[in-house]
């Protein structure tokens, strides 16, 4: 299998920043670090600094990814997952919002807090057409929860 090789340009915007990790050689995501300690209040949204900023090239996006052990405890991203567009040049923040056991959780400076994986983003031209245009699928206008009755 043939593998892209990418080179992302990563801006230290913070000296406590430590620079995104992989937890493997085949890993998907890079780790994100927390520079700051960081309290997220039960049922808030808080964005964790990472003191980094990134040129993720044209045609590829960045994704912001809950890490798995931190979700097990009750932190999610409320949004799911972060996109990073290419021309997007501020710093990395993390979205996290506790659901967990207790009022708060506190994430400690240097802790990881979310993984960024890289993706392609083809190039896309929307085409208007009515209802009738559009191929026709075993599931067809079924709604939600529909794919399970085939």
């Amino acid at each position: 299998m043939h593998r892209v090789s990418l080179e992302i340009p990563f801006a230290r915007l913070d000296q406590r920043a430590v620079l995104p990790t992989q937890g493997s050689a085949q890993a998907a995501g890079w780790d994100l670090y927390a520079i700051e300690e960081t309290m997220v209040p039960k049922g808030a949204s808080v964005l964790i600094p990472t003191g980094w900023a990134v040129a993720i090239p044209e045609g590829w996006e960045g994704q912001i990814r809950c890490r798995s052990s931190l979700g097990k405890k009750g932190m999610i991203m409320p949004n799911g997952l972060g996109t990073i567009d290419s021309d997007y040049r501020g710093e990395l923040k993390v979205l996290a919002t506790w659901i967990g056991e207790g009022e708060s959780f506190t994430v400690n400076a240097g802790e990881r807090v979310a993984q960024l994986l890289f993706a392609p983003v083809p190039l896309v031209t929307l085409i208007e057409t009515t209802a009738e245009g559009l191929d026709t699928t075993d599931r067809g206008q079924g709604g939600f929860g529909s794919s399970g009755k085939f």
